[in-house]
């Protein structure tokens, strides 16, 4: 599999090429770099490393996926008969056959192919265009115009190009991630079915598939620069997965500032209240919050809203009653962790005893687990960052009965000890126990302050850690995002993403969740749109579990003053 070293390879001899290619298309560097790592990442890598190969050279040998009698496909042609078959089918042959050859003896995932006399490749040039094609233009074969950067990606962008009306993206002004990850889909497929999300597509030995590498080399395209640039996304510390930038505000509409001068103003999806009133509440938004207009014309006293809170990009439908004119030239700041820090504010642990162990098996309190053995991230790539937080829950098992740490009893449950534990496997920090506020005061002078309980520091429960993240999560790499499919999306690149909300009453408990990683076994919801409604979730609660869906927008009830998603690398 292609990595970094690779893609910077990549990008130094070819981002010319293609940004010129490019230019004017909804396409990028990062999407046309993906696709040749998944395309032909098992050729080039190996060729590049080859001296006495030119870039000329390496261009030329790049052709794949190998012919004859190949069980599954269904396009033309299948085996060798079918191709000789057809005028100049021989000749076309010879050239498939001899391009195997060639290819194979330098890289040796092929040799075992090009030993069986009558294999061939169907795969030509970087980007891959297909044999099923030569019946339509044998002579771009023939003339082996594939055999340079500029013939290659021509067909790259034409079939992108009827990939992105497969899809149905062809007048948007501009793609996500995501929908890059999609229109490739269709490029690999010829159709995208949005319910599955990035599940589709060619699945390799490792049970991932298409869309879902393809995201993974977008990603990691967007952490390498070209020669003398700047990368779109810095490279994440091992046992961290990669986290995008926040999406900024793009409406250029009149600016507004929330007032309600009461609560927090719920932001819906669709101009018109509810029923029960939370039930299309996507954010809530506090006193003061800048916000962009959409467009000027109101539906039914509702204004169409655009906003980033705390790094979450939102839009959707608030009361124009509790929106009042923004000064000239308020802008909406955007939160991208880590957030500068406060001089004297550090994280803080609960202290132990000398020797003393922390269990599940035991009743909780305030410490963090430090038993022997305890599973972690020390992962560079999703695959491996994703396979270790699963570790992490069958590790923790929440609903084991033994684990008594996480076992709800005589009213109590444990939430925020289970987001707590599984976070510190992970590496990051969501406290269990934090300064009061006294402590914080003494520390912002400069002060020493020994931590003690009940004293200079209060365990957190949920409706503490919703008022933490908030007030301090960006200092320690966690910020808001805006859509359930974000946040199930981080979850699968081996990212951290929680779901947390406060109860109206603040004597009862909030909720907390985890978003964890999606399996073969259990799946998030998605809509006929492709868009997450339920992401898979893992929780010490009322009832505890692994792996589940949950009650749908349970963070939507109105027991709950208000909610958000958070991720962290």
């Amino acid at each position: 599999m292609p990595n970094a070293d690779d893609i910077r390879w990549f990008k130094e001899h070819f981002h010319s090429d293609i940004e010129a290619a490019v230019a004017g298309t909804l396409f990028d560097l990062d999407m046309m770099t993906a696709l040749a790592c998944q395309e032909t990442g098992e050729v080039w890598p190996v060729l590049r490393k080859e001296p006495q190969l030119s870039i000329a050279e390496i261009v030329a040998l790049c052709v794949g996926d190998t012919l004859d009698a190949d069980r599954g496909r269904s396009a033309f042609p299948k085996t060798k008969a079918d191709l000789i078959a057809v005028p100049n089918g021989q000749a076309m042959f010879d050239l498939a056959r001899q391009a195997l050859v060639d290819m194979a003896a330098h890289v040796k995932s092929y040799r075992a192919a090009a030993s069986r006399p009558n294999k061939f490749v169907h795969g030509f040039g970087i980007w891959q265009y297909d044999l099923q094609f030569f019946l339509d233009d044998p002579q771009y074969f023939l003339q082996r115009r594939y055999e340079t950067v500029s013939g290659t990606l021509g067909k790259a962008l034409g079939e992108l190009r009827t990939a992105l009306r497969t899809v149905g993206f062809q007048s948007k002004p501009s793609l996500t991630d995501m929908e890059m990850a999609f229109v490739a889909i269709a490029y690999n497929t010829g159709r995208f079915i949005p319910s599955r999300g990035l599940r589709q597509g060619f699945k390799d030995s490792d049970g991932r598939f298409y869309g879902q590498l393809i995201f993974d080399f977008i990603r990691l395209s967007k952490t390498v620069p070209v020669p003398g640039g700047t990368p779109a996304i810095v490279t994440p510390a091992p046992g961290n997965a990669i986290v995008p930038l926040p999406t900024p505000v793009a409406s250029t509409g009149p600016a507004f500032l929330v007032r309600t001068l009461a609560a927090p103003l719920r932001v819906r999806s669709t101009s018109r209240i509810g029923a029960p009133s939370g039930k299309n509440v996507i954010a809530q938004l506090p006193e003061g919050q800048p916000v962009r207009a959409v467009r000027k014309k109101k539906v039914r006293g509702f204004a169409e809203i655009e906003t980033n809170l705390s790094g979450a990009h939102l839009s959707g439908f608030a009361s124009a009653q509790f929106l009042a004119a923004a000064p000239a030239g308020t802008a909406t700041p955007v939160v991208t962790p880590p957030a500068p820090s406060i001089p004297g504010i550090v994280a803080v642990t609960m202290p132990r005893r000398p020797g003393t162990i922390t269990k599940r098996s035991e009743p909780a309190d305030a410490h963090s687990l430090n038993e022997p053995n305890q599973p972690g991230r020390q992962g560079t790539t999703p695959v491996e960052l994703v396979a270790e937080l699963g570790e992490i829950i069958e590790w923790l098992a929440v609903d084991k009965p033994a684990h008594k740490r996480y076992q709800p009893h005589d009213g109590l449950t444990f939430c925020n000890i289970y987001t707590h534990d599984y976070c510190h496997l992970a590496g990051a920090y969501l406290p269990r126990v934090w300064w009061t506020q006294r402590a914080i005061i003494d520390l912002t002078h400069g002060r020493t302050v020994e931590p003690l309980i009940g004293n200079t520091i209060d365990e957190m429960r949920a409706n503490d850690l919703f008022r933490w993240l908030r007030d301090f999560g960006p200092m320690f790499g966690w910020r808001q995002t805006g859509t359930l499919t974000k946040l199930q999306q981080n979850a699968n690149q081996g990212g951290l993403s929680l779901i947390v909300a406060r109860r109206k009453q603040d004597g009862r408990s909030g909720h907390m969740v985890m978003v964890v990683p999606e399996t073969d076994a259990q799946g998030a919801r998605r809509n006929s749109a492709g868009d997450v409604i339920a992401p898979v979730q893992s929780q010490a609660g009322a009832t505890n579990f692994r792996r589940g869906t949950g009650r749908l927008n349970w963070w939507t009830d109105d027991r709950f003053a208000e909610s958000a998603f958070l991720i962290h690398a």
